[in-house]
């Protein structure tokens, strides 16, 4: 019996380890290396393996990414950061394995950076109280937990401590994990030395390279710079006696990445390999890793699609809808009945499903060639397929069949407009529009007239005005109907031949700023109707309810029916007539207000639309309407829905609402009860097949999408060869993310981003904020400081600083909801998942429960905001104090919605009667162009008034008209960049401070990929007014620069900003801002 169980032991280990196999590894990340082992995050989690290569034991498997292993000084130990409990933290486990240790609890990233020389503590990187998300700052931790210390240095992303502990080397700024290759802006890194004793520092470097990851050993600083003539990341060290930079490193196809040291070696990865350095003799060889694994994150599985749907089309009488999911097309039922997977092929997109109006069809474009091609699926004939064009090159977006099922319309990336031949397969092109990027192109539309022969849709005019086109198939000529003095759009056909509908914009009624005298247009958008010709009444014409003499009816015998019947059909396929001369004098507008609207269609004797809430209103829902030109009543289909498509016969809708499809008739007070089966719809994923189709669209796309067809003269097809080598090697979503992000990183083009995908994901658990700096005295946690913005700063507030609860500052906190705080643990461990969440707080004002109370209170979810509050208001009470009131400060810290048009009439309607002005837009970090920026701040003054009793007028009256100086850095980008050149073109000022990012090539939106992840294509490039560049990947200089200085910051003294007021107050002494003085009273 022992003997038996035996060989079944031995039976089941062989078939269990058959399951797994030993595989040469490669695309190994972050890695780290001691005397003996090098450890490294492969698929996402942290493995290790001998220093001179062979068999890795994987150490984590949390859910999410594992990375940054740091080996103790000892060896015995690896800190990591990785996602275990809700966000990313920094973690130890044993290097023999073990149950790994939380040492950090905050919410924000906390990235391990080093250890210190003793072994005790741990240096991370973190923005918890950077209060602006554009930089992190170094915390030093026990090993053991507790509470972690910001060090003095302002601003750190990666670094590395002397041998002694007292120094370290770190870069301020990082772009290791930008895609953006040979770089030479503002934000580029240096090298500096920290001592954390007497907070002096140096620039080390001091160039204009990427220079990263500084590694101190002995007398040398070993970092990554991509300094040498190739512009590629290579090893380069820093004597400390001498002070020479040398290259170590030449490598010259892939660039080197995350390199690290240890005790006498050098550790990195290039082109998905990894290399041992030692650093006595700098040679270094390549190690072969063999991992052991089932590799189930490259197995098949099955999965449901339903969260990225991504088209829709449905069928011409309702019953169906083709969809288009994570690259597959499904036909889904309205309500009963099986959902198919039509095109069931991983690896292969399928995109813009368009089902023919006879039913007979599905038309879609497929890259099954390599190229997204036109392609036909034939229900009649067993589904077969049928590719109709070889455009080769080029994406295409919706396809619109003809009402006759024989022809098809659609527009593609280079704005041209074709309509193809589906038997005869030829394609002729219609017409090129002007100014379409991403979500034009996304919702361009024709619609066919109801004989098939005319396409229709607007078009657009050098003006930027948008006209109504329509185009005639029959004899090739495009007729404009509109004169373009109006914006006219989304024009369709009534099905009956007679009218055209569309929207235009022609209602102007000015809407008034509360804060000055500035207008705006918005809900201009009405319908229009025209009918096409001069005989036809108009739908909207006075109405007669009249009688007529009632006629005895003759009798009929069957063949008159049957000659009636017969013309009846002659009817439906009457002859669409056009009369295009003074097509626009017939235009009418339909009798409801003007507002938002889009989506427009039609069925006889109704125009379907919907509405979007006016803006400034505070109504959210978007009905779907129609407009009953019988009744001359507006009605609603539904009450709320994202969109809608109508079927071909016109009885019935698909519509979209909160990720759920229905299929409701055309008729007022439709309900979304019965939504489709989508939670049936099923594929096959093959994730190798998928990523390469995914790899394969990211290079099309950006070939097809980006702003210079030359690709900035880089060999695309070479890098596409190169880059697809690597694609082998790829086990997780992450890796293909990284492999794209190196490919796309060789346009050297800023705006060059991807990301997402179906990639596993840890959870995320909210962490409670008291907005406070906590303290450590008597074995206690106590409250050291309440962040605060300005006393008007009511938009956050500290969760402790509310009016009657009894918490100053020096209280101790000593329990949450009656737990005791472990101060062996960061104080925020006890505060997970309490982010808007009632709790109570038991406080003292000593570190024992003798006469503690308690307090209930709701944490903040994020103290961001309140500690850039607390940063702006320390700047300008600076700024007040320094100029004795005379200078305002403005901070804008963005070009965007949000933050930056807020902020930035938050701190300017105040201050304008200062006499001078310093705009602060240093870690800006970009959004729209900011014209209106500079027109806000460059109004001149026109006149003044004189009244009898109070103040002159000034015109206009919102205006600053005094001396003005911006600060800029080298976090400034994108709109960042453009709003100190405006500010320089303009002459409001000095540019003070250090070389901006230098990104101003914009993003205006690109297709998404299949499963759901996003790449950015680079769509536009600015360029100045005499026809030259803006410097991209090089910034704005400043008149005066002031380089950060990281001694003068730790210290509590921003060089930057003592420089604008020095510069301002200058200005004011030379020009005074002052009123000029009334002239005496005439006598008139």
């Amino acid at each position: 019996m022992k003997k038996l169980s035996s060989v079944l032991f031995i039976i089941l280990l062989l078939l269990a380890e058959s399951n797994f196999a030993q595989i040469s590894a490669r695309l190994l990340q972050t890695p780290d290396v001691s005397k003996t082992q090098v450890a490294f995050s492969y698929g996402g989690d942290i493995w290790i393996a001998p220093k001179a290569g062979g068999l890795a034991n994987k150490l984590t498997s949390a859910d999410g990414f594992e990375g940054m292993p740091h080996f103790s000084p000892d060896g015995k130990q690896i800190a990591f950061s990785a996602n275990y409990d809700g966000n990313t933290d920094v973690y130890i486990v044993p290097s023999k394995g073990g149950i790994p240790k939380r040492i950090t609890f905050h919410g924000m990233n906390d990235r391990v950076i080093d250890w210190t020389p003793d072994g005790k503590y741990l240096i991370f990187a973190s923005s918890r109280k950077s209060g602006k998300q554009r930089f992190n700052q170094f915390y030093k931790i026990s090993a053991n937990g507790g509470l972690a210390e910001k060090l003095p240095i302002p601003f750190a992303e990666f670094g590395s401590l002397s041998p002694d502990g007292k120094q370290i080397a770190f870069t301020p700024r990082t772009r290791v994990y930008r895609t953006w290759k040979r770089y030479r802006g503002g934000m580029a890194s240096n090298i500096y030395t920290f001592n954390l004793e007497n907070y002096k520092s140096k620039n080390i470097t001091n160039n204009d390279a990427n220079n990263e990851l500084p590694m101190w050993h002995k007398n040398k600083i070993y970092f990554l710079s991509d300094n040498g003539p190739k512009k590629r990341s290579n090893i380069w060290s820093y004597n400390l006696d001498t002070k020479q930079l040398s290259q170590i490193t030449n490598f010259v196809d892939f660039d080197i990445h995350f390199p690290a040291v240890g005790s006498n070696d050098m550790v990195f990865e290039a082109g998905g390999k990894l290399y041992v350095m030692d650093l006595t003799t700098e040679k270094y060889n390549e190690i072969n890793i063999d991992v052991v694994t089932d590799e189930s994150t490259l197995m098949a599985k099955s999965v449901n699609p339903k969260n990225l749907i991504q088209n829709v089309s449905i069928s011409y009488d309702g019953n169906r809808a083709i969809l288009e999911a994570r690259g597959e097309i499904f036909s889904v039922p309205a309500e009963k009945g099986p959902v198919y997977n039509l095109s069931q092929t991983s690896g292969v997109a399928e995109r813009y499903p368009a089902w023919s109006p006879n039913g007979k069809y599905v038309a879609y474009w497929s890259d099954k060639t390599g190229e997204y091609e036109l392609t036909i699926r034939d229900f009649e004939n067993n589904n077969k397929e049928r590719t109709i064009t070889s455009f080769g090159s080029g994406y295409r977006y919706r396809i619109y069949w003809s009402p006759d099922s024989k022809k098809l319309s659609f527009i593609d990336n280079a704005m041209d407009i074709y309509v193809v031949d589906v038997k005869s397969k030829k394609v002729t092109k219609v017409d090129h529009q002007l100014f379409l990027m991403e979500f034009g192109l996304r919702n361009f539309a024709v619609n066919w007239s109801p004989d098939s022969r005319y396409i229709v849709y607007g078009k657009n005019l050098p003006n930027k005005m948008n006209a109504i086109a329509i185009y005639d198939t029959k004899n090739s000529k495009l007729n404009v109907v509109t004169k373009g003095f109006y914006n006219d759009a989304a024009p369709v056909f009534d099905p009956e031949g007679k009218y055209l509908y569309f929207l235009t914009n022609r209602s102007f009624k000015p809407v008034y700023s509360d804060f000055d005298n500035t207008w705006v247009y918005p809900n201009a958008t009405q319908i229009a109707v025209v009918p096409l010709t001069n005989e036809i009444t108009s739908p909207l014409a006075p109405e007669n309810d009249s009688t007529t003499v009632k006629k005895e009816e003759a009798k009929k015998d069957k063949k008159e029916d049957d000659s009636k019947d017969k013309d009846e059909k002659k009817k439906d396929k009457v002859e669409t007539k056009i009369e295009f001369a003074d097509f626009e004098e017939r235009l009418e507008i339909l009798p409801i207000d003007a507002g938002n609207y889009g989506n427009l269609t039609a069925v006889k004797g109704k125009v379907i639309y919907q509405k979007y809430p006016n803006r400034g209103s505070a109504s959210k829902e978007r009905p779907i309407k129609f407009f009953d030109f019988k009744e001359r009543k507006e009605k609603d289909i539904v009450s709320d829905a994202n969109g809608y498509m109508l079927s071909a016969d016109g009885s019935k809708m698909l519509v979209i609402n909160k990720r759920n499809f229905y299929v409701v008739k055309t008729d007022a007070g439709q309900k979304l009860e019965k939504a489709m089966p989508i939670a049936q719809m099923e594929m096959i994923v093959i994730p190798q097949k998928e990523w390469k189709q995914i790899f394969n669209d990211a290079w099309r796309l950006e070939r097809d999408f980006f702003y210079d067809p030359n690709m900035h003269g880089v060999d695309w097809n070479g890098v596409k060869k190169q880059y697809s080598k690597l694609l082998e090697n790829a086990v997780t979503r992450w890796d293909v993310n990284y492999i794209i992000g190196e490919m796309i990183g060789e346009i050297n083009a800023s705006h060059a981003y991807r990301g997402g995908g179906d990639a596993e994901r840890a959870k995320r658990k909210p962490v409670g904020y008291l907005g406070i700096d906590w303290g450590k005295k008597d074995g206690k946690y106590f409250v050291k400081r309440i962040v605060k913005g300005a006393s008007w700063d009511s938009e956050v507030r500290a969760a402790i600083d509310k009016s009657g609860l009894k918490i100053k500052e020096g209280d101790f906190i000593l329990a949450v909801n009656n737990i005791p705080l472990n101060t062996n643990k960061e104080p925020y461990a006890a505060f997970q998942g309490y982010a808007n969440e009632t709790i109570s707080l038991t406080v003292n004002n000593k570190p024992d429960m003798d006469g503690a109370w308690e307090v209930l209170i709701k944490p903040l979810k994020d103290e961001t905001r309140l500690r850039n509050l607390d940063w702006i208001e320390n700047n300008r009470k600076r700024v007040e104090e320094a100029s004795n009131g005379k200078i305002g400060y403005v901070y804008v810290p963005s070009t965007g919605v949000r933050d930056g048009q807020y902020e930035l009439v938050r701190m300017f309607y105040p201050q304008m009667n200062k006499q001078g002005l310093i705009v602060d837009e240093r870690f800006n970090n970009g959004g729209q162009i900011p014209d209106r920026f500079i027109e806000l701040l460059n109004r001149k003054p026109l006149a003044y008034w004189a009244v009898r009793d109070g103040a002159t007028w000034q015109w206009p009256p919102v205006g600053h008209f005094g001396a003005k100086a911006m600060l800029i850095n080298g976090w400034s980008g994108s709109g960042g960049d453009a709003f100190p050149d405006y500010f320089r073109k303009t002459g409001l000022g000095k540019l003070i401070g250090s070389r901006t990012w230098g990104g101003l090539i914009g993003i205006s939106g690109a297709p998404s990929l299949i499963d759901g992840g996003y790449l950015t294509v680079p769509t536009f490039r600015m360029y100045d007014p005499d026809g030259k560049w803006f410097k991209e990947g090089y910034g704005v200089d400043p008149d005066i620069e002031v380089e950060e200085d990281m001694t003068a910051l730790a210290k509590g003294k921003d060089t930057q900003l003592e420089k604008a007021i020095e510069q301002v107050m200058k200005e004011l002494k030379e020009n005074p801002n002052t009123i000029p003085k009334q002239p005496p009273y005439e006598k008139r």
